[in-house]
């Protein structure tokens, strides 16, 4: 699949990324407790992220019990876990080169769940070489979690990695399909199965708290005109949360930015009320003989 060449120092990028996201998410996990704010937790994970050399390629998403994707807490969140499920996804950047984790931490007591998304990327990471069809990635995840009675999420998909971007070709399917690519010695590719008790696919909700630049162009509040200079400078095309922003009222500049077409938002993506969702993520780099993880712990 791969048509970009990169250097070994850009590589290089990647690997670092992928060895503070892995620190970091360890550290995150063992922090999620019934009580802990959600808040306290994203921001920790953010800072350790800057701490240890890297930047948030995108804000920590904190999704809970039937939400799969983008929640994060807000600028005042007072939101607290409980008995609950629990999905972190966490991304790092060196220099716009990325690496993409998420981990499912269960307080709901529903580990075959959580267990369903974590074996079916074992699963996904075993077959992964030059020449596999990502439709063959995708039926395996899928005939694991299957295997535990379980439905993945066929709306969402792994990706590649590219410079500044966070989602680019190819998918990487959570079900068998016919339609895909092989993979290509030097893919950098992040594979995110996702199990449900639910019915198998998400639909946007009303939360938005994360956004990305969709276009530079200017503004005439001056409020939203500090937002997208700091977006411009800092976050480029990659998403950002409203917390980020150091402006007054940030969400009233975001709004500005919205209407004008500046910003694109990234609602919640979530299953029906009452199901849960589990979602386990590395990121990889396809090698001549397999896959290197970048984000697996030591």
């Amino acid at each position: 699949m791969s048509d970009v060449d990169l250097t070994e120092e850009q590589y290089e990028k990647h690997r670092e990324a992928g060895e503070i996201l892995a620190t970091v998410r360890e550290g995150a996990a063992e922090r999620v407790e019934v009580g802990t704010s959600h808040l306290e937790v994203a921001q920790w994970a953010e800072n350790e992220i800057r701490e240890l050399g890297g930047k948030p390629a995108f804000p920590v998403n904190i999704s809970i019990d039937h939400e799969a994707a983008h929640a994060t807490p807000g600028v005042d969140d007072e939101a607290t876990f409980g008995e609950e499920m629990v999905n972190l996804d966490l991304g790092v950047h060196i220099d716009g080169w990325l690496a993409d984790t998420a981990i499912t931490v269960d307080l709901s007591g529903h580990d075959e769940l959580a267990e369903a998304s974590e074996q079916a990327l074992e699963g996904a990471l075993e077959i992964v070489e030059p020449g596999v069809h990502t439709g063959e990635i995708g039926a395996e995840i899928e005939s694991i979690i299957d295997g535990y009675g379980f439905n993945p999420v066929v709306n969402l998909t792994g990706h590649g990695l590219g410079h500044w971007q966070q989602h680019v070709s190819p998918n990487i399917p959570n079900r068998g399909v016919d339609s895909g690519v092989e993979l290509s010695v030097g893919d950098v590719v992040a594979i995110e199965p996702f199990a449900t008790d639910g019915g198998g696919k998400v639909n946007e909700g009303s939360t938005e708290e994360i956004f990305a630049l969709e276009h530079e162009r200017s503004v005439r509040n001056r409020r939203a005109r500090e937002a997208l200079e700091q977006i411009t400078e800092e976050f480029k095309t990659l998403p950002f949360a409203v917390r980020w922003l150091d402006v007054d009222r940030p969400t009233m500049a975001i709004r500005r930015l919205q209407r004008a077409n500046v910003v694109h938002s990234y609602p919640v993506l979530q299953e029906n009320a009452g199901t849960l969702v589990s979602q386990k993520e590395h990121t990889i780099i396809v090698t001549e003989d397999g896959c290197e993880i970048t984000t697996k712990s030591n």
